[in-house]
Formats: C-alpha cells, structure tokens, sequence
C-alpha cells in the first residue's frame, strides 16, 4: 500500500490520520460525558478526596487527549494540503457531492475549533484539572479570565454540536456509499490495496467552503449569543446584604483581600469584594502597641475562578450557615515592622493569627501589605479532604489598603 494519495485511492498515511482521528473522538466523547458526570457528583457536597480525585481525573485525560487530536487534526490537515484528493465517485450526482465537500469542510473545522475552544476555557480557567505533560496549562495572549472562561465552554459545546452532526452525516454518506450505492467510497479507506474504479470528472466549486463558513458563523453565533443570556451569580440561598459602613479612625478608600490555595498542583486565586475595617492607629517610633483594627468579610463575595461555587460549599466555607468572617486583632510597632496579633473567627472556629505587614505613612494617608499563610484545617474546611493529593492545607491570604486619617 503506498503512503501517498493518488487521483483513485488514499496512500497508507491519509488511512492512519483518518482512523487515529476517528478513534480519538469516539474515546472522547463518552470520556467527555463520563467526566461532565463525575464532576457533578464531585461537587455536590459530601464527595470525598477519592471522588474528587477520580474526576479530576477523567478530566485530565479529556483535555490531554483533547490536545492530541487538536495536533492529529493539523497534522491531518496538512497532509492533506499536500496530496492529490482522490475524486468522488459520485460527482456526477450534484448534489451529494456538494453535500460530501459540505460536510468534509465542517469535519476539518471541527477538528480544529472543538479542541482548540476547549484548551482556551482550561488555559483561561483558574481551578482547573491539569492537562498532563508534556503540554503546558497556559496559552500565550490568553489571560486568566472568568467572562472568557465562560465564553470559550459556551463555544465548546455549540461547536461539537457541528461536530456530531457532520459526523452523522459523514457516517451514513460512507454506509449509503457501501450499502446501498455498492461502490468502493468506504473501501478505499480501509486497510489494504483494492481495485479501484477511475472517478468521474469532478466539478468543484466555492459553494461547499461558503456553507461551510455560514455554519461555523450561525454557530459562533448562537454561542455568543447563550453566553450573553447568561448571568453568572452566586448559589442560591447565598446571596447576602452588603456590608454596612464601620466606624473607623482611618476610611479605607481602596485595598484588596485575597486568598490563594493549591488545587490539583495548580494555584488558583481569588478576592472577596465586600469586607470593611475599623482602624484605630496611632504611630509610633518604638516597639509597642499602636492600636486595634476589626474587619469583617461577607464570605459569598469571594471569586476563587472555577471552584467558586465548590468553594461556598458545606464542605469547604459553607457560606449558607457562616455568610461572615472577622478578624479582631490589636496593632504591634515591631523591630522590623508591623504586626496584627488577634483572632480570626471563620466558618465557626476562632484561631490566633498573627498578620506581619509593611506601612508606609504620607501625611494622613497610609498604605499597608501584608500576607499570611494559613492552615485550612484549623477551620474545618476541606475536612473530606484529609490530604493534600486535591487540595493543599496552606491558604496563603494577601491584605493592601489605602486609608486617610
């Protein structure tokens, strides 16, 4: 069997692409579905580290493989480019062949555009199960972003929905060639050298390129169009009031709280848009005390990227049943800096924190930094994950404000 096409059969080249392709997606697709399911329960509260891990999992091998067949596709592609077509044996029936180009078109796009969607929603997604090696979690020009995130899962699924109807109908167009039409459409694909007939003249034109490019539109399209209906918001039941205006010596103007964890070996970040501080500070040149700060944080205001949602769970913040947090503490002047010194009171425990932290003063304006790292255990959270193979224990939390006197 030759490797090269010629004008009446495919070279042994074109067959290996053409069946690696067709076996990749019919291991993906249920790989997909059985991932999508395992994720559902693994997220639903109560699943243990296995079971998340499980489908952690599934979802690594989706994605993997997802990058194989995107690398087949091209290399398919290209071979492609660089061959003799072997001319339909229908082509004086118009109208089939245009419909074969039609569908030959979209399956190319395919191949292309479902895997290539798939790896920007991974690689713009904080919290997310790893692709394996060798290939990397991000993707240059590609920000981390939830709006893009959303946006590329939306397309995902609009286009494997081109995919599974152009691939149902280029089945039935290689059973109808081989059961019903007796010709050798189908056989000149499989294994082995067969006597093929001389194709009819061909008659080509822009007319299936043009088809194809309105589908892709129409479904680029709708796409769009569902994600721009969609509102992202917060699981029932925790949406909360927002934080009441404090008292405070020093009005915090702007400032930032945020948590980092390590999920599955990737960090993932995330804020909370509403806590408020009550400061009471008066500087001082010497070692000492230097006044008290109290601040409170709405726990449903956090974005932690994809895991949000997992996040406001029973197993992990519950917000539903602890919607606050707060951190009491007394302000310490230290040899090198600063310091709070208190007790932060989250998801029902109360645990001794220190913050160290740097402090520029200008004027009445200062502006503070600080990071701690905390212990997820001291607060029960993550407790069905008693290990660090999903989930690291340290939460790393970095504090900046502005505030005038």
């Amino acid at each position: 069997m030759p490797l090269t096409n010629t004008l009446t059969s495919y070279g042994g080249v074109a067959k290996s692409l053409h069946w690696l392709t067709a076996l990749l997606i019919l291991t993906l697709l249920p790989l997909g579905w059985i991932a999508d399911q395992a994720a559902e329960r693994a997220t639903a509260g109560g699943a243990g580290a296995e079971e998340i891990a499980r489908a952690a999992w599934l979802f690594s091998a989706h994605k993997t493989l997802g990058i194989v067949l995107f690398a087949v596709a091209l290399l398919r592609i290209f071979w492609a480019l660089t061959q003799k077509r072997p001319g339909l044996l229908n082509a004086d029936h118009r109208a089939e062949a245009l419909a074969a180009e039609t569908v030959h078109w979209l399956l190319y796009g395919a191949l292309v555009l479902v895997p290539l969607s798939g790896w920007i929603h991974h690689a713009a997604t904080e919290g997310f199960a790893p692709i394996w090696w060798p290939f990397g979690q991000s993707l240059p020009m590609v920000p981390k972003s939830a709006a893009l995130a959303e946006l590329t899962a939306v397309l995902h699924r609009a286009f494997l929905l081109v995919l599974l109807g152009a691939l149902a109908l280029h089945v039935a167009g290689a059973l109808k060639h081989h059961l019903i039409d007796h010709d050798a459409t189908l056989r000149r694909m499989l294994p082995g050298r067969i006597d093929l007939p001389t194709p009819p003249k061909q008659a080509h034109s822009a007319t299936p390129l043009l088809l194809t490019l309105m589908v892709w539109l129409g479904a680029l399209g709708a796409g769009t169009w569902v994600n721009s209906q969609s509102t992202p918001h917060a699981p029932s039941g925790l949406q909360s009031a927002a934080l009441q205006a404090v008292a405070s010596d020093w009005q915090v103007s702007e400032g930032t709280l945020a948590i980092s964890v390590t999920q599955l070996g990737s960090a993932v970040s995330g804020s909370f848009a509403d806590w408020t501080a009550a400061i009471q500070y008066d500087p001082r040149e010497t070692p000492g005390p230097a006044g008290e700060v109290t601040v409170t944080i709405a726990i449903p205001s956090l974005a932690l990227g994809s895991v949000t949602a997992q996040a406001m769970g029973a197993d992990f913040f519950d917000a539903a049943q602890f919607p606050t947090a707060d951190f009491t503490a007394t302000l310490h002047r230290t040899e090198t800096g600063h310091e709070a010194r208190g007790m932060l009171n989250l998801r029902g425990a109360s645990v001794p924190v220190t913050l160290p932290f740097d402090l520029e003063l200008d004027g009445d304006t200062a502006r503070m930094r600080g990071t701690v790292t905390l212990d997820r255990r001291d607060f029960g959270i993550g407790a069905n994950m008693p290990d660090e193979s999903s989930l690291k224990f340290p939460v790393t939390v970095d504090v900046s404000l502005t505030a005038s006197r």
